[in-house]
C-alpha cells in the first residue's frame, strides 16, 4: 500500500544507493547496442553545486536516462579539474590559520603533498552533491585532471606540440596577478566598476617644438588658436607614465600632423619618447592624443608592436615599482607611486584636469580584492591560430554544431581573432611543465629528466647541469583534453575506441573560448576527429527578478536548500520546464514548489489507481482496447510520448518538460480518471476490467516518460507498483523508452476532446460570471448535429457531474437571460438570469477591465521611452513586454464576458 505522501528524504539515498550498487551507472549496454557518451564539464576539486551545475548537470542527466532507457549503451563520464589557482588559495590560506610557514618555506615537495592530503579529507564535496542531484554518472571511471592516466596525457600533448613548433617561450602581455604572483586567465579576471578618475598630463615637448591648438568657445564653436609647447595625455593609472615609450596620434588628425615623428620630454624621468601615427587614437576622445606603454596595456602592445616601439616594464612580480623607474618611486607599492606621481606632476605644473569617471578596473576573479596588472613576462604559449584553422572548419562544415546555433557565430568571432594562448602559470599545484634550461638558457622538452639529460649531453657534448622550468600549466590545458583523455588516451584503450568521438558536450556560453573551442582544436589534431558533434549551450541562471545571481546582492539561491525542502526531483523538474533555448532561467522558490506539488499529484493519481485496484496485466496490449475512453488515453499517451521524444532529442528540454506536465496533469489526472471513474464504479465488468488495467498501463507510460526528469519518485512509484501484479523486468532506470506509435483513434480522440470542450468552455463562463459553485444549472443545446447530440446521450452524465449541470436539454429558442456558447456548429445555452447579479458582475468585470488598461498604459509609457530602453537590462524589458502581453490577453477575456453578461441583461 502506497504510504499518504512521498518523501524526498528518506527515498533519495535509498533510492541512489541501488541504482548505483546494482551497476545501473555503469557503461556497456546490451550487445550490439549504440554507444553514447556525454563528458561531464569537470567541477573544480574545491567547487560546491551552484544553480548552474544543476541546470547543465540536470539536463546532461535527463538526456543520459533518456538515452539508456532508449536501449543505447550510456557513458557519462564524471571527473574534477584540479583547479590550479582555487585549491593552491584554500591550502595557503589553511596554512596562514594555522600559524604554519609559507609555501616557498615549506619547499614545492612538501607544499603539493599537503594539497594533496587536503584533497584526500576535503576535496570533491561536489561529487557528493551531483549525487544528491541524482546524477547517473558511472562513477567507476571517476577521473581526476592530476591522476596518472591524464598526467600522462598532458605530457605528451605538450612535448608533441613542442616538438611540432606549436609550443613555444615568449615575452608578451598577461593578466597578472600580484598577490598570487602568477599569470591569470581572462576567465579569472572580473572587471568592476569603481569611482575613478581620468588625470590629464601635459607631456612638454622637446627640442623646441611648438604648434597651433584650435580652441572652442562654450558651444562648441571655433575660437581661434593658442600656441602650445606640450600635449595633454589622459590615464586612469598614472604610475604607468613611468613605462611610457610612446604617444600616438591619429595620422588623420589635422591638429597634432605637425607633431608626427617629434619627440615629448617624459615628466619624472628624462626620456625622449617619440610621437607616432596609429589608427589606436581616436580623435573624437578626450586630447586625441595617447600616452603608449607597450608592458603595461593590452592595446599600447599592439601599437608598440606596430611602431617599434620600447617595452619597459616597470613593475615587480608583487606590483611594486622596479628598477626601471627614478630612484625616487623604486619599491613603492603601485597605488603608492600613483599618489607620489600625481602630487610630483601637479608640482611640477604638468597635471591639467582631472576628471571624475566610473572606471572598469579588472580584479581577480575569487576574492574581487586583487586589482589584476597587464604584466610583460616570459610564457609559455600554444600556436593557437595554427590550431583553430582545422576546428573553425569543422564547424563550418556541420561536424560539430551549436545549440542554439546563434552560439556559432560567437565561436567564429573569438576562433578567426583568435591570439596565443598563454598556458604557463607561476603555482606549484598543476602538471610541471616538461622543460629544463642549459647553463646558457637552451631549452630542452622532454619526457623524463633522463630523456632532458641525454639531450642536453647531446647539445654541449659533454653531461651539464639542467634546471627544470618552476612553472605549471593553465588548468585549460588539461581540461582541453579531456574528452579523449578520460577514455584512457594516449593509450589505445577500447573505451576511446567506442565512445570518441562523444555525443553532446553541455556548458554555458561563457566557456565557449576557453574550454570549447580548445576541446576541438586539441581533439581534432590528436584524434583527427571532432571531440563531439552537437554542442548544447544552456542559459544563464538567475533569480526570479531576472538579475545575476551574486553574493554581494544577497540573491543566490542554493539547490541543496531547495532539494532539503522540496526535493530533487522538484528542482530538476523547475530547471527543466525552464530550460528554454535562448532564454535565461529565472529561478524563483514558488516554481519549485509548484512542481514539488505536481509530484504529490503523480503520487495521488497513483494511490487513487491502487485503490481502485488497477493493476497491471501481464500481456496488456493497448491496440485491443473496446471502450472509447480508454482508447483515447492511449492515443494520448502514443502523443506524449512521442512529443517528449522528439523535444528531447532537439534539446528543446522545456517543452519536453512541458509535455509531460500536460499529459499527467490535465490529461491524466484531470480527465482521463474522472472520466475513469463511472466505469471504475459500474457494473459492467469487462469494462471495468479494461479501465482498471489501462489507468495502470497509462501510469506506467507516465513513468518512464517522467524518468529523466524526476528520477526518484518514478522509481519508487514503479517498485511499489510493483508490489501487485506481474513482477517488473527491470528497474525503471534500465527500463525500455515507450515505444506506442501506433496507438489512437481519430474517432475516439475526436468524441473525448469534444466532452473535454464542451466541460472546459461551461466552467470557463461559470467562472467568468462568477456563477456560484454550487448552483446547477440547466443548460440546454441548440442547433447541435446528430453526432454530437449523439455524444451527448452517451456522456450525459459525464458532462453534467463535471460541469455541475441541473440538466442538458434541447432548445429551439434562446431563452430571455442566457449566456450563449459555441461549440462547432452547435450553441450551448446557460440560463443565469436569477442565478448571477448581473449590474454587480458587470461592474466588477470593468472594474477589472480599468485596472488592467491602468496596467497596460504605465507599460506603454515606459517601453515608449528611449533611456529606459537605452538603460534598462534586457531581461526587465522582456519582463515589461510580457506583463502586457497577459494584461492584454486578461483583457480580451473580460471583454468577451462583459459581452455575453449583455445578453444576460
Amino acid at each position: 500500500m502506497l504510504d499518504k505522501t512521498f518523501s524526498p528524504q528518506e527515498a533519495e539515498e535509498r533510492l541512489y544507493q541501488l541504482w548505483e550498487e546494482s551497476g545501473a551507472f555503469k557503461a556497456g549496454g546490451p550487445e550490439g547496442a549504440k554507444p553514447y557518451c556525454i563528458v561531464i564539464p569537470p567541477p573544480n576539486v574545491t567547487g560546491s553545486l551552484h544553480m548552474g551545475h544543476a541546470l547543465n548537470n540536470t539536463l546532461q542527466d535527463a538526456l543520459i536516462r533518456f538515452e539508456r532507457m532508449r536501449g543505447k549503451d550510456v557513458l557519462w563520464q564524471p571527473g574534477l579539474d584540479h583547479a590550479g589557482i582555487a585549491t593552491q588559495m584554500i591550502v595557503e590560506r589553511q596554512l596562514a590559520a594555522e600559524g604554519n610557514i609559507g609555501r616557498r618555506d615549506m619547499g614545492r615537495e612538501a607544499f603539493i603533498e599537503r594539497i594533496w592530503k587536503w584533497k584526500g579529507e576535503s576535496g570533491g564535496a561536489i561529487v557528493g552533491q551531483l549525487r544528491r542531484l541524482g546524477a547517473s554518472c558511472d562513477w567507476s571511471r571517476e577521473r581526476f585532471t592530476l591522476d596518472e592516466g591524464l598526467s600522462k596525457a598532458v605530457l605528451k600533448v605538450f612535448v608533441e606540440l613542442y616538438r611540432q613548433g606549436l609550443i613555444y617561450r615568449d615575452k608578451r602581455l598577461v593578466n597578472w596577478d600580484p598577490k598570487l604572483q602568477t599569470a591569470v586567465s581572462d576567465l579569472e579576471v572580473e572587471n568592476i566598476e569603481v569611482k575613478g578618475h581620468f588625470w590629464h598630463f601635459r607631456y612638454p615637448l622637446a627640442d623646441g617644438v611648438t604648434y597651433e591648438w584650435p580652441l572652442t568657445d562654450e558651444e562648441g564653436h571655433p575660437a581661434g588658436h593658442e600656441t602650445r609647447n606640450y600635449i595633454v595625455v589622459a590615464t586612469t593609472r598614472p604610475e604607468t607614465m613611468l613605462g611610457d615609450t610612446g604617444v600616438a596620434v591619429n595620422p588623420d588628425d589635422e591638429r597634432y600632423r605637425p607633431l608626427i615623428g617629434k619627440f615629448v620630454e617624459l615628466p619624472l624621468t628624462g626620456r625622449r619618447v617619440p610621437i607616432v601615427a596609429d589608427e589606436h587614437a581616436d580623435p573624437s576622445q578626450g586630447s586625441g592624443a595617447v600616452k603608449i606603454t607597450p608592458a603595461h596595456d593590452f592595446n599600447d602592445f599592439e601599437v608598440g608592436k606596430r611602431q617599434g616601439l620600447a617595452q619597459i616594464n616597470i613593475l615587480n612580480p608583487d606590483g611594486s615599482l622596479n628598477d626601471e623607474v627614478p630612484q625616487a618611486y623604486r619599491g613603492l607599492d603601485r597605488f603608492e607611486a600613483r599618489k607620489r606621481i600625481l602630487a610630483d606632476i601637479e608640482a611640477l605644473g604638468l597635471l591639467d584636469l582631472v576628471e571624475d569617471k566610473i572606471v572598469m578596473v579588472p580584479h581577480d576573479e575569487k576574492s574581487k580584492l586583487v586589482v589584476i596588472e597587464p604584466y610583460l613576462t616570459d610564457q609559455w604559449y600554444v600556436d593557437a591560430a595554427t590550431l583553430a584553422k582545422p576546428a573553425i572548419e569543422a564547424v563550418e562544415r556541420g561536424a560539430t554544431t551549436f545549440v542554439p546555433k546563434n552560439w556559432e557565430k560567437t565561436y567564429f568571432e573569438w576562433m578567426r581573432n583568435i591570439q596565443p594562448w598563454c598556458i604557463s602559470r607561476q603555482l606549484w599545484w598543476g602538471h610541471r611543465i616538461p622543460a629544463w634550461y642549459g647553463p646558457d638558457g637552451h631549452i630542452f622538452v622532454a619526457y623524463s629528466d633522463a630523456e632532458a639529460a641525454a639531450d642536453a649531453q647531446r647539445h654541449y657534448g659533454k653531461p651539464v647541469e639542467l634546471k627544470r622550468d618552476e612553472d605549471v600549466l593553465d588548468t585549460w590545458f588539461s581540461s582541453a583534453l579531456w574528452p579523449f583523455s578520460t577514455l584512457g588516451w594516449p593509450d589505445d584503450t577500447p573505451e576511446l575506441k567506442r565512445y570518441y568521438k562523444t555525443d553532446v558536450l553541455s556548458t554555458a556560453h561563457d566557456i565557449i573560448f576557453f574550454w570549447v573551442a580548445r576541446m576541438m582544436m586539441m581533439g581534432l589534431h590528436f584524434m583527427q576527429e571532432v571531440p563531439f558533434h552537437t554542442v548544447y549551450i544552456h542559459a544563464l541562471v538567475r533569480d526570479e527578478k531576472g538579475q545575476k545571481m551574486s553574493k554581494t546582492k544577497g540573491n543566490v539561491v542554493d539547490p541543496l536548500d531547495l532539494i532539503e525542502r522540496y526535493g530533487a526531483d522538484a528542482l530538476r523538474f523547475t530547471m527543466a520546464a525552464l530550460a528554454a533555448q535562448g532564454r535565461d532561467v529565472k529561478i524563483a522558490e514558488p516554481r519549485v514548489e509548484g512542481y514539488r506539488n505536481f509530484g504529490t499529484k503523480l503520487w495521488n493519481a497513483a494511490r487513487f489507481c491502487e485503490m481502485n485496484e488497477c493493476v497491471r496485466v501481464e500481456g496488456f496490449d493497448p491496440a485491443g482496447l473496446t471502450q472509447t475512453v480508454n482508447k483515447w488515453i492511449a492515443g494520448e499517451a502514443a502523443r506524449a510520448a512521442a512529443e517528449i521524444t522528439e523535444a528531447l532529442e532537439t534539446y528543446r528540454f522545456n517543452e519536453a518538460a512541458g509535455a509531460a506536465y500536460r499529459f499527467v496533469w490535465n490529461v491524466f489526472c484531470d480527465w482521463y480518471l474522472e472520466f475513469a471513474k463511472p466505469l471504475l464504479m459500474g457494473s459492467d465488468e469487462p469494462a471495468k476490467a479494461e479501465t482498471r488495467a489501462t489507468a495502470a498501463w497509462t501510469l506506467d507510460q507516465i513513468l518512464l516518460m517522467l524518468h529523466p526528469f524526476m528520477p526518484f519518485i518514478t522509481e519508487e512509484l514503479w517498485q511499489r507498483t510493483a508490489e501487485q501484479g506481474p513482477k517488473r523486468a527491470t528497474m525503471l532506470i534500465k527500463a525500455p523508452w515507450p515505444q506506442l506509435s501506433g496507438l489512437g483513434d481519430a474517432a475516439c480522440d475526436a468524441e473525448m476532446n469534444w466532452v473535454i470542450r464542451f466541460i472546459s468552455e461551461v466552467r470557463s463562463v461559470r467562472a467568468e460570471m462568477n456563477v456560484p459553485a454550487g448552483a446547477r444549472i440547466a443548460l440546454l443545446i441548440k442547433d447541435a448535429s446528430a453526432e454530437s447530440l449523439a455524444r451527448l446521450e452517451r456522456h450525459r452524465d459525464l458532462i453534467q457531474r463535471l460541469a455541475r449541470l441541473d440538466s442538458a436539454g434541447i432548445a429551439s429558442a434562446i431563452p430571455e437571460g442566457a449566456v450563449q456558447i459555441v461549440l462547432d456548429e452547435a450553441t450551448l445555452i446557460l440560463p443565469l438570469k436569477g442565478v448571477i447579479d448581473v449590474a454587480a458582475e458587470t461592474a466588477r468585470l470593468k472594474k477589472e477591465v480599468g485596472k488592467l488598461q491602468d496596467e497596460v498604459k504605465k507599460i506603454d509609457a515606459k517601453l515608449g521611452n528611449a533611456r529606459f530602453l537605452a538603460g534598462a537590462p534586457e531581461q526587465v524589458v522582456e519582463e515589461q513586454r510580457e506583463r502586457k502581453a497577459d494584461a492584454e490577453a486578461a483583457m480580451a477575456r473580460l471583454a468577451e464576458a462583459l459581452k455575453r453578461l449583455e445578453s444576460v441583461a
